[in-house]
């Protein structure tokens, strides 16, 4: 063979095609394999992306149901809530008074064994009044353990918010505007009016 760059039949005779074939351009190859690679790692790349934003998804999915699961039992937890203070409303209302009752059944039978004794011993008055100072004490006291206080303003000066002047008595031994005389006692419950105390007041003798 020559050093020509030329190919040979096997007969010495030069190849024609061969010498006519276009030779690979090694650079565009390289440059060709380069791109391949290039577009393999963004391939990469984007699969890893793409496993990245499913993975938050995935776990934003799980916080949603989570805050859900929590806000159906803070709904249940708050109707819960409001049903037990309706219930205590109701129980309150029903027996508001459960404590004065309780003091009313002493007074109760106190009446009913001074009754009785008053029928046993035929007219017996002394007997009959210690068993009703007895009962009005209790009462009183019962009274006085739940806030019920008595309006006895006698002596003291009128004062409309507690008192009712039923009338006026003309005098020179109080001073005007004082009550004279109670006609019928107040009472308050922790320090509202129930019952103003119906009285007479005092004026000036001199008046007509």
């Amino acid at each position: 063979m020559s050093q020509h760059d030329e190919r040979q039949t096997p007969h010495g005779e030069q190849d024609s095609a061969a010498a006519n074939t276009p030779q690979p351009d090694i650079e565009s190859v390289q440059n060709r394999s380069d791109d391949d690679v290039d577009a393999g790692e963004a391939s990469v790349d984007s699969v890893a992306s793409t496993d990245e934003l499913l993975a938050e998804l995935e776990q934003a999915r799980g916080e949603v149901e989570q805050y859900r699961d929590q806000a159906i039992r803070a709904r249940a937890e708050m109707e819960n809530v409001r049903k037990r203070a309706q219930r205590d409303v109701e129980s309150a209302r029903k027996f508001a008074i459960e404590k004065f009752a309780t003091e009313l059944l002493g007074v109760r039978d106190s009446l009913e064994l001074g009754l009785q004794a008053a029928a046993d011993n035929h007219g017996d008055f002394d007997k009959l009044k210690e068993g009703m100072e007895m009962t009005h004490r209790m009462l009183a006291s019962g009274m006085e353990k739940v806030g019920i206080e008595a309006i006895n303003p006698e002596g003291e000066t009128f004062n409309p918010d507690y008192h009712e002047a039923v009338s006026t008595q003309p005098t020179d031994e109080l001073a005007p505007n004082t009550v004279a005389s109670v006609m019928q006692k107040g009472y308050t419950l922790n320090g509202r009016v129930l019952r103003a105390a119906m009285v007479v007041v005092a004026k000036p003798a001199g008046d007509g």
